[in-house]
């Protein structure tokens, strides 16, 4: 057995005596193995929790990332939904005016029928979201596929609007050319039609509409058109006739003043002139005629005010 011990002299309270303290040199190594092994576990602890701790912050990331990938790819769902719903309300949209338009239906790409609409309910989609790392390829894949019917309905939307565009603008071409509006105030004091003539006592076809007022009451061009003719007429005095195309022809007469020229264009409501007393005439009053193709045929039926 090993005796051998460490001899220390320590002071006490009387300086001139000093007290030895033996320490067994046994206990000195029991205590440096145990300072040994507990500076190892301390350092094991601590890289152990350094590296539990790195996981755990790794893990963190990763789960940050998974979510908001996850809220991403849920709001790219959402924004794919909402195109859908608009897309297939345009189409309903469209449908809508061609049948006012009384326009056939678009000719689809290869026979297919138009895409109506697509999507659901949007709680199906939380299937995809279960297990993100499974299902982010699958819904992906479902995310490209609707977008390349998107781009399919969106093309053809284009191409039926293009049609629609074309189509209205010759309309309204049309309908700034044909007769709408009274060409001025006043009161009707001879329909269109078979008439006695105030000169003859007679019979006689009255080709316009008589329109009676003040001598300086405006004159308004009904329609779009061209002014081709400005003189003065045996019957209907001072007058001025618009072309509006489309073989549609208004003429006013018995102006006491005209306020155009000839190859003038004109808009509708524009003032071409004011009413008069000129020509054949019993009173101050509007002789107002439209004609289709040569033919005079009744003004009230272009009149919609």
């Amino acid at each position: 057995m090993d005796k051998r011990c460490l001899t220390l002299f320590v002071l006490t309270n009387d300086a001139s005596r000093s007290r030895q303290l033996k320490i067994p040199f046994r206990l000195l190594k029991a205590v440096g193995t145990a300072s040994v092994l507990f500076i190892l576990v301390l350092a094991f602890v601590v890289f152990d929790y350094a590296r539990l701790k790195t996981n755990y912050f790794s893990l963190s990331t990763l789960k940050q990332e998974n979510t908001a990938q996850r809220i991403e790819l849920q709001t790219f769902a959402g924004k794919i939904k909402d195109l859908e719903a608009q897309l297939a309300k345009l189409n309903i949209f469209d449908r809508k005016i061609r049948i006012i338009a009384n326009l056939s239906e678009p000719r689809k790409a290869g026979g297919s029928e138009q895409i109506m609409g697509m999507g659901g309910d949007s709680s199906a989609e939380e299937n995809y979201f279960s297990t993100p790392a499974a299902k982010k390829d699958e819904l992906v894949k479902k995310m490209r596929d609707e977008i390349t019917q998107l781009e399919e309905m969106a093309k053809s939307q284009e191409s039926s609007f293009t049609e629609l565009q074309e189509y209205l603008m010759k309309k309204s071409s049309f309908l700034a050319a044909t007769p709408s509006i009274w060409p001025s105030r006043g009161w009707v004091t001879s329909a269109f039609g078979e008439r006695i003539s105030p000169f003859t006592g007679f019979p006689q076809m009255h080709r316009g509409l008589d329109i009676a007022n003040r001598v300086g009451t405006p004159v308004v061009a009904s329609a779009e058109g061209i002014v081709v003719h400005v003189g003065a007429d045996t019957g209907l005095g001072k007058m001025v006739s618009i072309s509006h195309g489309y073989g549609i022809k208004t003429s006013y007469g018995h102006l006491s003043e005209i306020k155009v020229r000839t190859g003038q264009k004109v808009k509708r409501g524009m003032e071409i002139g004011t009413m008069g007393n000129t020509g054949r005439s019993t009173g101050p009053h509007l002789h107002y005629e439209v004609s289709l193709n040569g033919v005079s045929v009744n003004p009230t039926k272009y009149i919609l005010n």
